[in-house]
């Protein structure tokens, strides 16, 4: 594997230069932080990117107080308790994208933030407290655990709550195949994810950069050169 310095000079040569790259890397998350997060929030932040997955993220974006509205602030604990006609008058609400799947994701996901909040003292704290550079048995017990939390969403889901998260886009796969990680394409096996865990640790501790930054400059050193102001639209900056 080369180092990761060869990869960051390439992406800061498709933007435009290091100081350019520097701001399209974003904030340094801390994960202690998570740990303040409430039960509503994490619910919330769950719903979003669930209703977000495979649909345009602006509409969502500007629906949410809608969302927020139908269902009732995302009080876990509230949602748990409604008869099962709130659900289905839900599925006809013009507030929200009524997709019957993912309304019924939000009653499951809520079952499960109130279990492990009830285990853990708060779905921050357990975030909080699973170690940083096993974001993949992290991914792993969301999709088991949660719903429609698999893959992607899960990913975006840890990142828009605080964690900080690489996000497996093609291409950041497609740069760590580049510099000769032997990975499928699309990587989702256990084998490769364990590989790319492996590579990440390795290079966030060659830099101490955070995992989001590494992803960041990996997926930009690759692939279709988007510019610096349509990359800054896209991360709502």
């Amino acid at each position: 594997m080369s180092g990761f310095a060869r990869i960051r000079a390439r992406a800061a040569d498709r933007k435009g230069g290091e100081k350019v790259l520097a701001s399209l890397l974003g904030p340094k998350f801390d994960n202690a932080k998570v740990a303040a997060v409430s039960d509503d929030r994490i619910l919330s932040t769950m719903a979003e990117r669930v209703f977000a997955a495979g649909f345009v993220w602006r509409v969502i974006e500007q629906k949410w107080p809608g969302f927020e509205e139908a269902f009732l602030g995302f009080e876990p604990k509230r949602l748990l308790f409604q008869p099962d006609d709130f659900w289905h008058e839900l599925t006809g609400d013009s507030r929200i994208v009524r997709n019957p799947q993912k309304i019924k994701s939000v009653k499951e996901n809520a079952a499960f933030v109130e279990r492990v909040s009830r285990e853990h003292g708060g779905f921050g704290r357990f975030l909080a407290s699973w170690p940083a550079g096993d974001q993949v048995g992290l991914m792993d017990y969301l999709g088991k655990h949660g719903s429609r939390l698999g893959g992607n969403t899960g990913q975006y889901f840890l990142r828009w709550v605080g964690w900080d998260t690489f996000i497996l886009s093609a291409d950041m796969a497609a740069a760590l195949r580049d510099s000769g990680l032997d990975i499928a394409e699309s990587p989702s096996s256990k084998r490769d994810l364990a590989r790319v865990q492996e590579q990440m640790n390795a290079w966030k501790a060659e830099t101490g950069l955070p995992y989001a930054h590494l992803s960041r400059i990996l997926a930009m050193s690759i692939g279709e050169n988007h510019s610096a102001e349509s990359l800054r639209q896209y991360m709502g900056e």
